[in-house]
């Protein structure tokens, strides 16, 4: 064991004893050895006691932990605290400029428990009011913490892809005679990727030696990163270009599907040559695309998405204001939107207690009453409480024109506790919209364990809409069973989350993975144009 692995393991002990409001003298003296260990040119790990005693900085504790290191290997005070620590919350520790008392303060004051959840809170500016913090300061750790989570050598689409293309930019400009595309998650546009992948037919070790030139790109752990994303090119002959670009651009079981039908079409260009409309790459996940090729896929698109649904505002934890978000959704060419602050149990998202809620009704009306062509409704995203009620009282809830139910607290339940929780929400009368139904946070969260199937069928007997939230970090519900609840009626609304203007754009993101579902427009609910929607919230 090296100094370096020494003097980590005395100091993450020191700091998660400061986690726990330990001694701060003690806490002190660990931090102090920890230098003082790093800096030493002889091992500690093979030093006796009394010499360890010898050492400036060493007191008897500290030596203790280092003899007890090289016996057993591992400290048991360190393992006492480990079990009462929350693995999410140690692994903040790594997060460079994010000590243990900014830790302890969203740990005790905002329940959060992991890395990602903390940069979800961050996107929706929860940590701005939070005591010590701040809008420099948790703009500070959001761009610390998309930087670990990228790091860990997954990354989310949503996260790499500007960077991506970027990158596959300079690579067409700098090797004009080759070809380059991405391949695999970025080319299916998969919530996860591996990294930035892109296939060429140029050499190789030279395209490798310009990535490595450019600004940006570094090495980690014996790969390159480009803007934090780890690099991959592959590299083929060009007789073989199309053929190795088709491989990589569908999943497993599209390509075995494929390939019985048309075993000697294995290639890029076979939709021409068989004279078949194109299958989009994001569209080639399901084997019941290539049925829909002779007569083209009626699969929906950002064109077809006519109103913004789930947007939240400076009422509550949102950047911008109610206007704002309007004129902004306006100029990007939608119908309407859907204003849906957090309800009043979501104390830390800034809720509207019923007051504030019917003054912020009242703003509604008045920007209305002065915008053309444009409407915004009156929703809320309403807490669904522990034991399934909503968060205001039924005849409150006749104020919205429309109710988007969501769990946000107490997320660690199991699948009896969570379904009870859900159903009894879906069959509440005022409930429209189901909100991010697991809770997940990719990369991050798995979400609380549910029945897919019984909650949709629920659905389907409430005439309550699934969202798909369009947050790269969750794209709840996963596409997977937008095919089940589309066979059950259920429709889909493919919703940004949006807690700025800038958070409208990821609707992108949803109807990438809308697409892999072959979701068609009519079974989306903001593909309805105004008089549409305000039809669907009248029945």
């Amino acid at each position: 064991m090296t100094n370096k692995e020494v003097a980590t393991i005395i100091n993450t002990l020191g700091k998660i004893m400061e986690l726990h409001g330990e001694n701060p003298f003690k806490i002190r003296s660990y931090s102090s050895a920890y230098v003082t260990i790093r800096k030493l040119p002889e091992p500690v790990i093979d030093m006796e006691r009394e010499e360890l005693l010898g050492i400036k900085g060493i007191g008897k504790a500290i030596a203790d932990k280092i003899v007890e290191l090289r016996e057993t290997g591992e400290l048991s005070t360190l393992n006492r605290y480990l079990e009462k620590t929350p693995p999410g919350i140690v692994e903040m520790l790594s997060i460079k400029g994010f000590g243990p008392k900014k830790i302890k303060t969203v740990w005790e004051g905002m329940q959060i428990e992991s890395p990602g959840e903390l940069l979800y809170a961050c996107e929706e500016n929860r940590l701005i009011e939070l005591k010590g913090f701040g809008a420099k300061t948790q703009e500070t750790i959001k761009q610390q913490l998309i930087y670990f989570l990228d790091s860990r050598g997954k990354y989310l689409y949503g996260h790499i892809l500007a960077e991506s293309e970027r990158l596959l930019g300079l690579l067409r400009e700098q090797f004009g005679a080759y070809r380059f595309e991405f391949i695999h998650g970025l080319r299916r546009q998969l919530p996860i990727v591996d990294g930035i992948e892109i296939l060429t037919d140029g050499p190789a070790e030279e395209i490798m030696s310009y990535c490595q030139s450019l600004e940006g790109v570094e090495e980690i752990d014996g790969a390159w990163h480009y803007a934090g994303s780890k690099i991959v090119i592959v590299s083929c002959a060009t007789e073989e270009y199309d053929s190795v670009w088709w491989q990589g651009s569908a999943s497993e079981e599209f390509v075995a599907a494929w390939s019985e039908r048309y075993p000697d079409q294995m290639r890029e260009s076979a939709f021409e040559d068989i004279g078949l409309q194109p299958i989009p790459a994001e569209c080639r996940e399901r084997v019941e695309a290539i049925d829909m090729a002779p007569t083209g896929l009626s699969i929906i698109s950002e064109a077809d998405i006519r109103g913004v649904v789930h947007t939240h505002s400076t009422h509550s934890d949102g950047v911008n204001t109610i206007r704002e978000m309007a004129e902004e959704s306006q100029r990007l060419g939608y119908e309407y939107l859907v204003m849906s602050d957090h309800s009043k149990a979501a104390f830390y998202a800034n809720g509207l207690n019923e007051d504030r809620v019917l003054a912020q009704m009242e703003e509604i009306d008045r920007i209305n009453a002065e915008m053309k062509d444009f409407h915004i409704f009156k929703s809320i995203e309403c807490d669904i409480l522990y034991d399934g009620s909503l968060d205001y009282d039924d005849d409150f809830l006749k104020n919205f024109d429309l109710v988007i139910a969501s769990v946000h607290s107490n997320l660690k339940m199991d699948q009896d506790k969570a379904m009870h929780r859900l159903l009894t929400a879906v069959a509440h009368p005022a409930t429209r919209i189901l909100g991010h139904p697991t809770g997940r946070l990719l990369l991050s969260r798995e979400g609380y364990p549910i029945d897919h199937m019984a909650l949709i069928d629920a659905c389907a007997e409430h005439d309550v809409v699934i969202e798909l939230n369009a947050s790269p970090y969750r794209l709840d519900l996963d596409w997977t069973w937008i095919p089940y609840a589309v066979e059950r009626g259920v429709m889909i609304s493919i919703n940004p989350d949006a807690h700025s203007i800038a958070g409208i754009q990821d609707i992108q993101y949803g109807v990438s993975a809308a697409r892999k579902a072959l979701l068609a427009p009519a079974e989306c609910l903001n593909a309805k144009g105004l008089s549409d929607f305000k039809a669907w919230l009248g029945q």
